[in-house]
Formats: C-alpha cells, structure tokens, sequence
C-alpha cells in the first residue's frame, strides 16, 4: 500500500511566524514605516549622537508644524527658506540653531527622502555678533602694566606680569624682543 503525499497545512514562513508567536499580518496591513522611524533608521546607522538625533526630530516637527502639517516629500526649497528665514526673523534664534536646523532639514532629504532639497535661494541668515579681540597700543598697555588695573572678571594684571603686546593688526604677537 502506498502512501499518499498530502500537502502540508502550514509552509515553512508561516510556521516559523507560529513559533516565534508572530502576529501575521495580511498584505494590506502592511506599511511603509512612517517618516519619523525612517529617520531614526538613518539617524542610528550613521551612528549619530543621541541628543543630535533628538533635535533633528524636533526641527521638523517645527519644519513640518511651520507649514501646517504638510509632508516633506510635498515641500522643497523655497519652504525650507521661508522656515529658516522665520528663525531668523521672527523666532530670532541664533546662528547656530539656525545652522543646526539647516543641517536636520538637509539630512531628511537627502538620507530620509533620498533626494537634494533644491535650491534654497537666499536665506536670511541670523544675526552672529562680531567679535572684536581688544587691542591696546603700546601707552596703554605701559599704563596697566605700571598700575596693576583690573581688567574684566575680576583679574588683575600685576606689574611685570605682562610680557607680550598684541600689535594693531591682530596677526600674532609682538614681544619687546621681536615678533613671536
């Protein structure tokens, strides 16, 4: 007597999904992971630091919020402006966030979406204070040097502690010797 072959119930995939107590999902209930998940992918496989990771979610939640919820794939250059120019403008952020928005904005299109942002125009950019080095001639510094002036935060230049003379120019340092 022969035996007859008899398909089995279960394939292999659905067995393995049995075992590990999967849940199946039926084909329409599949999805593309949504657009947060899809950065934190990005975000993780570049190693990225968490707070780093942290405040490019909240960029474009702000990016996507700004332009009442509209999706990035929707958007391109000129939103990304008009959001870094009310940064600049309106929210009066610092150059630094602004730059750190530019680069979350940046990253999402070009890891997340796979594609270039476009071209961003002319942004405002925010305001960065200049910096001037305080530059004395060589009276004044003879004059601190003498009296042993406090000079900003509490510190006090001593007589004979000070040895080197910044020159007008601001390229390196001018000793009574010669330059360094």
């Amino acid at each position: 007597m022969t035996r007859a072959t008899r398909q089995p119930a279960w394939t292999h995939a659905e067995l393995k999904v049995q075992v590990r107590g999967e849940l199946r999902r039926s084909e329409t209930s599949r999805r593309k992971p949504k657009l947060l998940e899809r950065m934190s992918q990005a975000l993780r496989s570049r190693h990225y630091n968490r707070w780093t990771t942290q405040a490019y979610y909240r960029w474009l939640k702000r990016f996507i919020f700004f332009h009442k919820v509209r999706h990035p794939v929707e958007m391109g250059g000129a939103e990304a402006n008009a959001f870094l120019t009310h940064l600049a403008l309106k929210e009066k952020v610092s150059a630094s966030m602004q730059n750190q928005a530019l680069s979350a904005l940046l990253f999402l299109y070009r890891h997340v979406l796979g594609r270039e942002i476009g071209d961003l125009g002319e942004v405002i950019r925010a305001w960065k204070p200049k910096r001037l080095p305080v530059v004395m001639n060589r009276d004044e510094v003879k004059a601190i040097h003498e009296r042993g002036l406090a000079v900003g935060w509490g510190r006090v230049l001593l007589p004979g502690a000070l040895d080197c003379v910044l020159n007008r120019g601001g390229k390196g340092v001018r000793s009574p010797v010669g330059d360094l």
